[in-house]
């Protein structure tokens, strides 16, 4: 697979999506699920997120099916964390090692760019998933944190890695609170 095009999910793309997933919940630590959400489920979380405007992206390869997905969400709940999001990242296993995961990142940075976003976090599962690491780093995310033996999946412990990737300067300027990019609800 070499050819592959973005575009917005929707919620036709909600059983390929939960393919995705369950297999990084049940094979992966990108994920501390332990049980894989059912199409219900996933449903609720993409409306939850497409409603108050983030962005949910979808890779399709050359046949045109869904190979990957992205999107970005509040980082946290709290109302002082509202100019942050959290990036989320996932592909089938096939799609790996293609650009894809590259592209997707790319196109969530620029899209929560332009909605006034002030930072975005990943938080990464396992400190070995080197994949997802190069990824962030390729495209400018620096490490701020190492949560150690911080989830606990397949038998082991695992550390969470805190990346960050400042957008529209970060914190070196005060955001505009009457474009406020996301909603607190």
């Amino acid at each position: 697979m070499s050819a592959f095009t973005l575009r917005e999910a929707s919620l036709a793309d909600i059983p390929a999506i939960c393919r995705i997933y369950e297999h990084a919940v049940l094979h992966g630590t990108a994920t501390y699920e332990l049980v894989p959400p059912d199409e219900t489920e996933m449903t609720a979380r993409f409306l939850g997120l497409t409603r108050q405007d983030y962005p949910y992206l979808v890779a399709c390869d050359a046949a045109g099916e869904v190979v990957a997905y992205a999107y970005a969400g509040p980082f946290r709940a709290r109302p002082a964390y509202r100019w942050s999001v959290e990036d989320s990242i996932y592909l089938a296993p096939e799609a790996q090692g293609q650009g894809i995961g590259t592209a997707l990142l790319g196109r969530l940075l620029e899209l929560c760019q332009a909605k006034g976003f002030r930072q975005m976090i990943a938080v990464i599962g396992g400190a070995d998933n080197h994949g997802s690491i190069r990824l962030h780093e390729k495209l400018g995310f620096a490490r701020i944190g190492l949560f150690e033996g911080s989830g606990f999946k397949f038998g082991r412990w695992i550390d969470t890695v805190l990346m960050q990737y400042p957008l529209n300067g970060g914190k070196s300027t005060v955001p505009d609170e009457s474009v406020y990019p996301g909603t607190l609800s």
